[in-house]
């Protein structure tokens, strides 16, 4: 049931045919899916004073295969609803007995998997090709990804000379990809909470005919429906801010993939630079900061 459009609607449905204990989960789920989403069934099932194995056969009962995939539908369906102060709400796992730092950097690690065990290699190699073949590379990350879009944009620099950076400023971001056409690409990144205005953006870049490549989190993220070509990296962290660790190496991936075949044709350009940078003492020789 993986492609379920309202899994509370599903929930709702199915409320009469379940047994009593499994209907004080459907309740709990309904009033506070928020919460429920980010709890294992063993935590679910001590709040709601049930047996864990309750909790799991409540999500068999509803048609998924265990409760994990019931989770997963949970999360996505609020994955760009929660508001800034219900994610600091939901992060208590990361506030007890000093053990942030563990925490966190284990929920990266997390990400980094499932990023790897995810990837669509087709897809990446397409997104190399558009990237190569485009007249124009227009890199696109509002908010959050700004970092990352500029991160891309810095580096894309040192292998093509048609890289434009779209960031808002005194040009509008539309005024900004006014100027691309068929012949052009958007390399949009985005992750939730997904910017009104990069949405935006894209569908006005699609009716002028633009290829347009999307670095976000999932396949129903509202960028994929608008892009020809998704490239997932999991951003996963209940908390005020994203993970984008995997989103970032992604990134670098993606980068080096393109360096790897322009490679020849950069190689003029890097050895002026190294020539520019050691002239000009761009950076220090002792290795000092």
């Amino acid at each position: 049931m993986s492609n379920n459009p309202n899994v509370i609607k599903n929930i709702q449905d199915s409320y009469s045919s379940l047994s009593k204990g499994q209907r004080i989960i459907a309740e709990y789920m309904i009033n506070h899916y928020d919460k429920a989403a980010f709890m294992t069934a063993a935590s679910l099932g001590k709040i709601l004073n049930i047996s864990e194995s309750t909790v799991v056969r409540f999500a068999n009962a509803l048609g998924y295969t265990g409760y994990k995939e019931l989770q997963k539908e949970l999360q996505e369906l609020i994955r760009n609803k929660l508001t800034t102060v219900q994610r600091i709400n939901l992060s208590d796992e990361f506030d007890s007995n000093g053990s942030t730092f563990a925490k966190v950097i284990e929920k990266d690690i997390e990400n980094m998997k499932k990023t790897l065990s995810e990837i669509d290699q087709v897809s990446f190699n397409k997104a190399i090709k558009e990237t190569i073949s485009a007249k124009n590379i227009y890199i696109m990350g509002l908010r959050s990804s700004s970092f990352l879009s500029g991160y891309l944009s810095f580096y894309l620099n040192f292998i093509f000379n048609n890289i434009r950076n779209i960031s808002p400023g005194a040009n509008d971001i539309f005024e900004q990809i006014a100027k691309a056409n068929k012949d052009d690409v958007i390399i949009c990144i985005t992750y939730p909470r997904y910017s009104k205005r990069t949405l935006e953006a894209l569908e006005y870049a699609k009716a002028k005919g633009c290829r347009i490549i999307s670095f976000t989190d999932s396949l129903i993220s509202p960028a994929s429906s608008r892009s020809d070509i998704t490239i997932i990296a999991r951003s996963d962290m209940i908390s005020f801010v994203d993970s984008l660790v995997a989103p970032m190496s992604l990134l670098n991936a993606f980068i080096i993939a393109l360096g790897n075949e322009k490679k020849e044709h950069i190689k003029p350009y890097f050895e002026e630079l190294e020539y520019v940078w050691k002239k000009y003492s761009i950076y220090d020789e002792n290795g000092n900061m």
